[in-house]
């Protein structure tokens, strides 16, 4: 009955759909983390029913030992028993040895009936000891199934944390598709751009201004330059075209 009951609800839960219940589950690692606790639990309740049938087949081991002493003890009692009537009845003494003789069967009687208990117990022993083997067995194989059940905990738990990860991962990729960070950096980088551009424009301008006016001054120094050349020109020539002393009839002064 312990080994029917407590195994068949270990089947039942070892053949249970345990995707369909993680599927259904809102939190998978607690719905892993109870199955391990079941497990557990119904181990736990599986050694002390285990311990339990191995204290009665001791038990009975125990008694099985005794009666088999018993027996011995009371065949050498009837022995010793039937020795002492032999030795009465040799030396002549036949009421003594009557007596010993029936010392002699009672201790026989309650040494078949040791047998007999002891007998009696060896098929209840047997299939005990078949039992408890069964029963050790099969808590070992609970047990490097609850390992099992762990270790396919752990992995499952470090799965789903990958794959949350990795979610987490794409959708923060699906994010940058549609709103590229480097884009704003372009924007913003051409908006850079085109304020370089307005100052150089600017200075652009601020030199063409500066050299218009050099180029005016440089005009204005030639026209000054020419003007004071024709000036010169203009002086010699009129003296180059006034008379002579000599042609306006003077004459040398005579010393």
């Amino acid at each position: 009955m312990v080994k029917q009951s407590i195994f068949g609800r270990m089947a039942t839960l070892a053949k249970a759909n345990i995707n369909a219940l993680l599927d259904q589950a809102e939190d998978p690692q607690k719905m892993l983390d109870q199955m391990v606790r079941d497990y557990s639990n119904s181990i736990a309740e599986a050694e002390s029913a285990v311990a339990q049938t191995i204290g009665n087949l001791r038990m009975l081991q125990e008694d099985y030992n005794e009666d088999r002493e018993n027996a011995r003890n009371w065949g050498n009692k009837a022995l010793a028993a039937s020795r002492k009537a032999d030795e009465y009845r040799a030396s002549g003494d036949t009421a003594d040895a009557e007596k010993f003789d029936n010392l002699a069967k009672v201790a026989i009687q309650r040494q078949i009936t040791a047998e007999n208990e002891a007998k009696g117990a060896e098929p209840t022993i047997a299939s005990q000891t078949e039992i408890v083997d069964k029963l050790k067995a099969g808590l070992n194989q609970m047990k490097g199934k609850l390992n099992e059940l762990t270790s396919k905990r752990d992995e499952l738990i470090a799965r789903s944390r990958t794959a949350a990860a990795q979610a987490q991962v794409h959708d923060a990729m699906k994010s940058i598709d549609f709103m590229d960070p480097t884009s704003e950096v372009g924007r913003f980088e051409e908006k850079i751009r085109r304020e370089e551009a307005r100052v150089l424009g600017q200075a652009e301008l601020a030199n063409s201004s500066l050299d218009s006016q050099f180029e005016s001054l440089e005009d204005l120094g030639e026209q000054s330059e020419i003007e004071a050349r024709l000036a010169a020109l203009k002086s010699g020539s009129a003296a180059s075209n006034a008379p002579s002393a000599i042609e306006q009839g003077e004459e040398s002064p005579k010393y």
